[in-house]
């Protein structure tokens, strides 16, 4: 994979369409949450301190081809600037003369891409009309790169392009983790189903030395092979896929280990009573809800081998203790190894950034990825259409 940087191109002078992801939570007309716009300042700064002028096109939620007052972007206009420490011109609608006008060292957003039908259908006419708003486009969102959308996908073939600086950092950790890593490589895949995961495991099964399976999506595995998991979330009629994901896992020399022993209750609730017992013993009226010490051991110690980390998913029902605990240990023991330079570790997901959180650990992995379904997609093997429109020949 190779791709145009901000470093690649001369942007003085140049009008910058920059294709970013501010698609953040609102109360009451108000961001609650402004990691995403905090992650956008790199990109727009370098842009400025370059002689470029940024113009931002974005999405706001999904108003499907309508326009929605409640998800214009005019509203971001105040976090925006006080993330960027300077005037941001909204404009609507988009305008060429209107953008050259603008002063130079001007951050200039225009509104929700998707107030267009013709922004998810990638319409060359919207992707032609956005490439003559500009002279270089640059695309800093990742989380949307596996999106085919004329803002995306469309425009970037319609001007010299590049990768943002966050862009940029992602796929390079994500070339690290998966495209040429350092070997052993372990994955880390957890979460409720089995059935929202296959093409991840069946793609992670040709790709790495050691996959861990857990959460709900281990009881599947556990099923499949004859063990009672009692009242445990489990999709038994995915039996045959998980056998076959596993004979797959075997002819490619890749190690499968599943929980040895579990944490199991009666009840999903905090403090709930609980006890250890062995996978194949599991009380027809409890469910599994958490990896047993004896697995979480053997976790560790594939950790300690491995030389690159890839995790999507928690081991266990960590929103609650004391479910947490294998998930508490393993991301422990990965960011430690991290720090120490042993470990090149990359997570992703929305559950895994929370349990990371949660935690205290994510800060200590090598990269965190905030992407959901692009980092998923990628993790499955697939071509990103936004990303594949940057590949240089």
């Amino acid at each position: 994979m190779t791709w145009n940087t901000l470093d690649d191109l001369d942007l003085q002078g140049r009008i910058v369409l920059t294709r970013v992801d501010i698609n953040v939570p609102m109360e009451g007309g108000r961001v609650t949450d402004t990691t995403r716009i905090d992650r956008i300042v790199p990109t727009v700064t370098d842009i400025l301190a370059r002689g470029g002028k940024p113009v931002l096109l974005a999405h706001y939620g999904r108003p499907k081809g309508q326009v929605v007052a409640e998800m214009s972007l005019r509203h971001l206009v105040p976090a925006l600037e006080a993330a960027l420490a300077r005037p941001v011109t909204f404009l609507d609608p988009a305008d060429r003369a209107a953008i050259e006008a603008t002063p130079e060292g001007a951050v200039i957003l225009l509104e929700n891409t998707r107030f267009s039908p013709e922004e998810t259908d990638n319409a060359p006419a919207l992707a032609a009309r956005l490439a003559a708003l500009g002279d270089i486009y640059c695309n800093d969102a990742f989380s949307a790169a596996h999106r085919a959308h004329a803002s995306t996908e469309g425009v970037a073939r319609l001007l010299p392009n590049c990768a943002g600086r966050l862009m940029a950092e992602e796929l390079g950790a994500l070339k690290a983790a998966l495209g040429q890593p350092r070997r052993p490589v372990m994955a880390v895949v957890g979460g409720a189903k089995v059935s929202t995961k296959l093409e991840l495991l069946e793609n992670l099964t040709r790709k790495v030395d050691i996959l861990v399976i857990g959460g709900g999506m281990a009881n599947t595995f556990l099923a499949a092979q004859g063990i009672d998991v009692g009242r445990s979330l489990c999709e038994h009629d995915l039996a045959d896929k998980a056998l076959r994901i596993m004979e797959g896992a075997r002819a490619a020399g890749c190690e499968i280990l599943l929980p040895r022993d579990v944490v199991v209750a009666e009840d999903f609730a905090e403090g709930a009573r609980h006890r250890v017992v062995a996978a194949g013993d599991v009380p027809p009226d409890t469910m599994i809800l958490d990896a047993g010490p004896e697995s979480v051991a053997r976790i560790l110690a594939a950790l300690d081998s491995a030389a690159t980390l890839i995790w999507n998913g928690p081991l266990g029902a960590f929103e609650i203790a004391p479910f947490d605990a294998a998930t508490n240990a393993a991301a422990e023991a990965a960011a430690a190894l991290t720090e120490a330079g042993r470990l090149m570790s990359v997570a992703g997901g929305g559950d895994t950034v929370a349990a990371l959180n949660k935690t205290g650990s994510a800060d200590r992995f090598s990269y965190l990825s905030t992407a959901g379904g692009a980092f998923l997609e990628w993790m499955e093997g697939k071509t990103l259409p936004g990303v594949a429109a940057l590949m240089r020949d």
